[in-house]
């Protein structure tokens, strides 16, 4: 489950966001500095120096800010819409089934990888985290290292689709995409890319057809839900946590009610992990951007992602909940779709696991239970530093990704 936004640093925080305020801070200590030295000079009469000095500073610290604000101001009116756009790196439909669409990326280069790669993104979020923007997206990295790159988009579903169970999303869309691919190319595997949920999609998916997939990537994914109950860091594992809690017969009445895992009621649950973070963006965070254009922009793109959060359909949505967070069936190979049982020993194909040192969503012992239960051979993992969105979108991390995944599928294409 994903979601990150931040300020000026969006990589290195978590679901809600944060950055220093040191502008702001500045100007509150100048005043407090002015009013000490204020009263000890009027009150005792015994400080010797300038008795207006900490007055003129804080007053021209409140100016700096105000100056800063009103640039900012006037920056944040002449923004347009366009300015502010996600996901802009020329792609082409190529394939759609009721509100599922399969795109294929322009290529950036010259093909160096033969075997096509396909993106799945969960239904919570969207794919667009792995393209927020041109100099901070996976897309584009993996276009530049000579990837032939396609993406699946789940669409927004709606109460009609409430009876969309995982068996419709695994067997049923994810398998046509991989399928349609095949026919497009030619080629008689795929490459899978799995993002979060969608990672357990492609699991499964590898799980049931092995024949189909060449290589298997997963980015933090989490294969045993119950993994974290050994996490220490304060914060880690709240999701889980929290889920775990729950009566399945509140979260049958909450979808039933609903149609859907609301993604607002989601919102609201990535916010309560870091409430402080939260309150704080969109007043302490975009003072420190607002006159700055970079950095705004940065903020703002990356606050777009969080607000396009779909629903979740239904049915699939208690099977995420009760099947997998709460009765951790998948990591038992007791998760069963479209009639067939999900066995971690079919993943008999390579496999590249990659998590995030600090990811307090999916935790990294969450995601690494993968490596003892493949059946491959083949199995490496990949540890970027930074969060849940870090990874993608970070100066630090976001480089790594794609080379250390161009690389590793390079080596495997044989």
């Amino acid at each position: 489950m994903a979601q990150q936004g931040t300020g000026a640093q969006p990589a290195e925080s978590g679901e809600g966001g944060s950055a220093a305020a040191k502008p702001a801070e500045a100007a509150t200590t100048g005043a407090k500095r002015a009013g000490k030295e204020g009263a000890g000079k009027e009150g005792g009469g015994k400080q010797g120096g300038d008795k207006g000095g900490g007055s003129a500073a804080a007053m021209s610290g409140a100016a700096r800010m105000a100056a800063r604000f009103m640039r900012g101001t006037r920056m944040m009116s002449d923004l347009r819409d366009e300015d502010v756009q996600i996901a802009t790196t020329p792609k082409d439909e190529v394939w759609r089934s009721d509100k599922v669409t399969l795109y294929r990326y322009r290529p950036l280069t010259e093909r160096r990888v033969r075997t096509p790669l396909l993106i799945a993104y969960g239904l919570i979020g969207r794919y667009t985290m792995a393209d927020l923007q041109e100099d901070r997206s996976l897309v584009r990295n993996l276009l530049k290292l000579g990837i032939d790159l396609f993406v699946v988009d789940w669409g927004n579903p709606t109460r009609a689709d409430r009876f969309l169970t995982l068996d419709d999303y695994v067997e049923g869309y994810l398998g046509d995409c991989v399928d349609e691919i095949r026919r497009i190319t030619g080629s008689a595997q795929v490459n899978l890319l799995g993002i979060c949920e969608g990672g357990v999609f492609t699991t499964a998916y590898a799980a049931l057809e092995p024949g189909k997939v060449k290589n298997l990537v997963l980015t933090i994914t989490p294969i045993d839900f119950h993994a974290d109950q050994a996490e220490e860091r304060l914060g880690f594992g709240f999701i889980n946590l929290w889920t775990r809690s729950l009566d399945p017969a509140d979260i049958d009445r909450m979808i039933d009610t609903h149609g859907s895992l609301p993604g607002a009621f989601m919102g609201s649950v990535f916010n309560m992990m870091t409430p402080m973070r939260s309150m704080l963006k969109y007043n302490v965070d975009m003072l420190d951007v607002m006159d700055d254009e970079k950095k705004l922009l940065n903020f703002l793109r990356m606050e777009k992602w969080i607000a396009d959060r779909p629903d979740h359909p239904g049915e699939a949505a208690k099977q995420w909940l009760i099947d997998l967070y709460q009765q951790n069936k998948l990591v038992k190979n007791e998760l069963e779709l479209g009639g067939r049982r999900v066995d971690l020993g079919n993943v008999t194909m390579p496999v590249l696991n990659v998590y995030a040192k600090d990811d307090h969503i999916i935790p990294p012992s969450t995601s690494r239970a993968l490596g003892a239960r493949v059946g491959t051979q083949d199995y490496s993992e990949l540890a970027l530093p930074g969060g849940h969105v870090g990874v993608f979108v970070g100066g630090r991390s976001q480089g790594l990704l794609g080379s250390g995944i161009a690389e590793w599928l390079g080596k495997r294409d044989a």
